[in-house]
């Protein structure tokens, strides 16, 4: 399973309903190929709970660590993914919701005053919560209750999680934007995040294409060495590395279907060959893509 994207890598996957903007799933990393979701954004906010075990998540150029009882919030269109750490499984409660949840009404004062000025700070990209902060360990508290809420579902559900998720986004108001002048925060995207966005975006349009190193940096308008360093940088792997993972990536779905011989996945997918296309693939899965392939047909 991957996540479904478009060319912008925004998430498809509808988070809630107009009347209840509101998505609260049990997620296990395993479910995903490679034990990773991709790189996606979208408009809503997204909290997750670590259940169990531990995943690496990144969102735009900070990476955690987080383990069991470790949350973390994830602000509206900031650019995230995550991945296993040492081939542990990770169990944990995503809640993602549109900040409608909070503020009623558009134009509303707790919009304006309360909601805005959060999702529209580059600074508050992502939160990490800890249970040895106080503050920190009242919103994981919150988000317990909500896992309870979820698996028992009382009929008083949709407003329980209102008032709960109203709870944690006044005290993280409180613990941020209160605390700081208007002059301090952040009102538009980093630079560094749009180029790293561009980048991901192009590479995401393109990888079916043959892409040069000249052809991204035209992207951000850089030159190629110092493109390279940028993304190595943030992505903590170079940029040839994730290309050839995202080209593996996107040849998953096509060698379960078994529709396309494996030199027409190796065309549709970006590599030159057949051939480079089995030797790349196999470095990342550890196996041919045919054996991956025969292996999806006993399943």
């Amino acid at each position: 399973m991957q996540l479904a994207i478009n060319e912008k890598q925004r998430e498809l996957k509808s988070h809630g309903c107009f009347e209840f903007p509101v998505f609260i799933s049990q997620e296990v990393l395993s479910r995903y190929e490679r034990g990773a979701f991709t790189w996606h954004w979208h408009p809503e906010i997204e909290i997750t709970l670590i259940l169990e075990g531990q995943i690496s998540y990144q969102v735009n150029d900070k990476i955690y660590h987080l383990e069991a009882g470790d949350g973390l919030f994830c602000n509206s269109n900031a650019l995230h993914t995550g991945h296993m750490i040492e081939g542990e499984d990770c169990y944990y409660l995503s809640t993602t919701f549109h900040p409608r949840i909070i503020y009623g009404f558009e134009g509303s004062t707790l919009q304006q005053e309360f909601v805005n000025p959060m999702i529209s700070d580059a600074g508050l990209g992502s939160i990490v919560f800890h249970q040895e902060i106080p503050w920190q360990a009242t919103i994981l508290e919150s988000l317990h209750r909500i896992y309870n809420l979820y698996l028992e579902h009382p009929a008083s559900f949709e407003m329980q999680i209102q008032q709960h998720l109203s709870s944690i986004w006044l005290t993280i108001y409180n613990q941020t934007l209160h605390t700081r002048s208007r002059t301090d925060r952040i009102t538009k995207p980093s630079r560094d995040i749009e180029r790293l966005r561009n980048i991901l975006t192009f590479i995401q349009e393109h990888y079916s294409e043959k892409i040069t190193l000249e052809d991204i940096a035209e992207q951000i308008s850089i030159c190629k060495s110092e493109c390279c360093r940028f993304f190595k940088k943030h992505m903590n792997e170079s940029l040839f590395d994730y290309l050839m993972y995202y080209r593996v990536e996107k040849s998953l779905p096509l060698l379960a279907e078994d529709s396309l011989s494996i030199t027409e996945i190796a065309e549709q997918t970006g590599f030159s060959s057949s051939g480079y296309f089995a030797r790349v693939f196999r470095e990342q899965m550890h196996c041919t893509p045919t054996q991956y392939r025969n292996g999806r047909k006993g399943e």
